[in-house]
């Protein structure tokens, strides 16, 4: 896992970002498939504005991207996670700006009903359907490049989920 360990040199290169693991009651967890690669499901994440603190900027996505905000936080990652996107998107995403994304993650409990998740009547939709997956089943249904970072987001969550 040292390898996905962001530290401040990686700053430069890599985007940053909030994650979100969303657990429900059962301990399964929220994935979307993303609007603009279908087959690709990820769990809520974006970048942090400037002056955002990373935990608002989660619990921002999360609304932003599924309408959800009545949660309970479980857990903070303890390190910021990177991945690198494949050379194919590199150049198209963000302009190019960046090698891929340093991310912080969060676990939070999902308090309400899946009537309450509405991936399509936010303002801007990233997704076109959710689900949700048990946890043992996160990093398969991960586009490939991420999955180590989910791989290590459920070993890390693992003991505050369950």
């Amino acid at each position: 896992m040292s390898t996905l360990i962001a530290t401040e040199v990686d700053a430069e290169f890599y985007r940053p970002c909030a994650g979100i693991m969303l657990v429900n009651p059962e301990g399964r967890v929220w994935v979307g498939e993303r609007d603009d690669f279908p087959g690709a499901w990820q769990m809520p994440q974006g970048g942090i504005d400037a002056g955002e603190e990373p935990r608002a900027a989660a619990l921002r996505e999360l609304s932003e991207e599924t309408s959800v905000s009545n949660v309970a936080f479980l857990a903070e990652a303890p390190d910021w996670l990177k991945y690198d996107l494949p050379p194919e998107l590199s150049g198209q995403a963000w302009k190019g700006r960046w090698r891929g994304q340093m991310q912080k993650w969060f676990a939070f409990r999902h308090l309400g009903d899946d009537a309450e998740i509405d991936v399509r009547g936010v303002e801007s939709p990233e997704f076109g359907r959710w689900r949700w997956v048990g946890l043992g089943e996160l990093p398969r249904v991960i586009v490939d490049f991420k999955r180590p970072v989910y791989e290590a987001l459920v070993e890390i969550f693992q003991p505050h989920i369950v």
